[in-house]
């Protein structure tokens, strides 16, 4: 039998101030009491304190003010966090960007799926599917706004699944694609100062985007799981296709998430 190892008293103090975060007790934003208080009321010794303020803010659950008016706040984890996290992991793997599409191109299928099979999903699903592909159909025109809504498209259908592992991870290596993509389609969309019309933003490629999706959406809405799965994958496998010939020897780079613009995450 291997043999437990002891945890430390920080370790103790850090794991109940952890649950009182996950579980709701302490909301984001909330200010932990103060390390003196703390000492108080978990009896140990103010380093042991010390330590348990450090093991938090290094998983990311609260970030420290010092001076007189410091302090700890607490800060729930997000998908950009947990996304931060996984691309981190990923780089420092020399992961390539081909991997991570790799990944999606069998999960992305799999949340649309859940999505179809969904008894709710007029309501849950649809609705918000046919709101995005409204958006894209009416910033056609717009090489800038398109893709933005089409990546929206993406991130919708993967949130509404129903499944809350897959929300998370699947949610997590979306935004790290994202980031690259976006960079990607800069780099690559302009040439001499004019749009690439063999570029994805290219007018074709557009129509093509657009109509897969609205494909996807009649599948999902009719609950037909085994066309949902294929329209997704063939969708999938094609427009990636540009951004990763684009794009060959590229590796994750968590830098890259500082450009990603979460604000307009629904």
């Amino acid at each position: 039998m291997r043999q437990l190892r002891q945890p430390r008293l920080a370790e103790i103090v850090a794991a109940r101030l952890r649950d009182d975060i996950l579980t709701g007790k302490l909301k984001e934003g909330d200010s932990l009491p103060r390390q003196e208080h703390l000492f108080t009321d978990f009896r140990v010794s103010l380093p042991a304190v010390r330590e348990a303020m450090r093991i938090l803010e290094t998983e990311g659950l609260i970030s420290v003010r010092r001076g007189n008016v410091g302090g700890a706040v607490v800060h729930l984890p997000t998908p950009e966090r947990i996304a931060r996290t996984i691309s981190m992991v990923l780089q420092t793997r020399n992961t390539g960007m081909g991997d991570v599409s790799g990944a999606l191109l069998h999960l992305e299928p799999a949340c649309a799926a859940l999505c179809a099979t969904r008894p709710d999903r007029e309501d849950t699903v649809v609705a918000a599917l046919r709101e995005v592909v409204a958006e894209q159909e009416a910033t056609f025109d717009d090489p800038e706004q398109f893709p933005a809504h089409a990546r929206e498209f993406h991130e919708t259908l993967v949130r509404n699944c129903g499944n809350e592992t897959m929300i998370v991870i699947v949610g997590s290596l979306e935004t790290i694609w994202t980031a690259h993509e976006s960079t990607v389609w800069s780099d690559a969309s302009i040439v001499d100062g004019e749009l690439d019309q063999s570029s994805p933003l290219a007018r074709k490629s557009r129509r093509a985007a657009l109509r897969d999706h609205q494909k996807l959406v009649d599948a999902i809405a009719a609950g037909d799981e085994k066309r949902t799965v294929s329209l997704a994958s063939a969708h999938l496998a094609a427009t990636r296709k540009s951004s990763l010939e684009s794009a060959k020897k590229d590796t994750v780079n968590t830098n890259l998430l500082d450009n990603v613009d979460f604000s307009t995450t629904r």
